[in-house]
């Protein structure tokens, strides 16, 4: 006999695609029918109704939501109708308290007591992959299992939606933003905030703003790693994450050239004015892989162990080359179509590269020393 307990049951398996939680907890799951009726008669053949509450009215992720309800109901009951409705301002009050946890609205939840480990993924110049890399590397964690966001910090030159093929926009939950979700990972990025290959053409302060906002606005939820992808070179943005990230480490990305090696110095240099420590150096582009099994190097080769010594010297710390990703066709594709290649060709030489890359980050721990943990009795 169906139950408003196994009703229940089921519906606590879908997740809301956006807050990456059951609907249940969310308070989405409204009145269920006959079994909220008092005077009606709950019996095996009674028809079921299920009444299903969006945050908001035009919910970008109504649709799964309601093909996900209609799946779980499905091995409950095979007689059953579900009304999609929206929550009240005083609904989505409690939505938003539950979900800050206790925690203000606007405030940075990345902050020195933070639980999360955060990377930003920086390089002297553009036209390194750093994107592609970020992007992939982002990916390679979730598909480990881990909770994962993504900042397109690269507010002039953003590709990072494109890289994951997101088409979709945040969601307005009053004051805070719900990022979109892809191959598991959350993802923010100024290019959800205007029309189509709109130029941004901002000072100093908007900059400071923007990235601000995209931490203290934003619902990242519990995270293991946040993956910020900077803007090449030393300027505002760089300065602004590495004081609103104080647990940040750095990882640069360069080419084997000399002459990129010398500008990507740069870029872990001001990670250390800041206050974040060298996680490591990836030579991107590292050779191109023949036919016959040898390797051309097209750019050249030593740019990554170059910058690695000299991050070492300025630092004080052993600083490593994290990996060396050669040059790949599969990879240049992925980023065009929105197909990470890590997911879709994982033999690929430059994935497997970039699959070893991630298993360092994974590995990485943050030191708790000196920190409040965040527990309850």
């Amino acid at each position: 006999m169906t139950s408003r307990e196994s009703v229940f049951a089921a519906l606590a398996k879908v997740i809301d695609p956006e807050l990456r939680r059951p609907i249940t907890e969310l308070g989405m799951v409204g009145k269920i029918t006959p079994f909220d009726d008092e005077v009606a008669n709950a019996d095996a053949d009674a028809a079921l109704g299920v009444e299903i509450k969006l945050t908001v009215v035009g919910c970008p992720a109504a649709e799964r939501i309601r093909t996900d309800v209609e799946q779980a109901l499905a091995t409950v009951s095979a007689n059953f109708a579900v009304n999609m409705t929206v929550m009240t301002a005083d609904e989505r009050g409690e939505l938003k308290a539950k979900l800050l946890g206790g925690r203000a609205l606007r405030t940075n939840p990345f902050g020195a007591d933070t639980l999360t480990r955060v990377f930003l993924i920086g390089s002297g110049k553009g036209g390194v992959g750093k994107s592609s890399l970020t992007a992939n590397l982002a990916v390679a964690l979730a598909a480990k299992g881990l909770r994962v966001g993504l900042v397109d910090a690269d507010i002039f030159g953003f590709s990072i939606p494109a890289q994951l093929g997101l088409t979709d926009k945040p969601t307005r939950l009053d004051e805070m933003i719900l990022p979109p979700v892809a191959f598991g990972v959350k993802v923010i990025s100024i290019g959800m905030f205007i029309d189509e290959n709109k130029p941004v053409a901002w000072r100093g302060p908007m900059l400071h703003r923007a990235v601000e906002q995209f931490l203290v606005d934003v619902y990242w939820g519990d995270l293991d790693f946040l993956l910020v992808d900077l803007p090449p070179g030393t300027g505002d943005i760089a300065i602004s994450l590495g004081q609103l990230l104080p647990t940040s480490k750095t990882v640069v990305v360069t080419t084997p050239q000399v002459a990129a090696a010398d500008v990507a110095e740069r870029s872990g240099a001001v990670g250390l004015q800041t206050g974040q420590s060298v996680f490591g150096v990836i030579e991107n582009m590292a050779w191109l892989e023949q036919s016959d099994g040898t390797r051309l190097d097209l750019f050249g080769a030593g740019g990554g162990e170059l910058v690695a010594s000299r991050l070492t010297k300025l630092s004080g710390s052993p600083v490593e080359v994290l990996g060396q990703v050669p040059i790949s066709m599969a990879l240049r594709e992925g980023s065009d179509a929105g197909s990470p290649v890590v997911l879709e060709h994982p033999q690929d030489l430059a994935a497997e590269a970039i699959l070893s890359i991630a298993e360092k980050i994974a590995a990485d721990q943050l030191g708790l020393s000196g920190r409040r943990l965040k527990l309850s009795l």
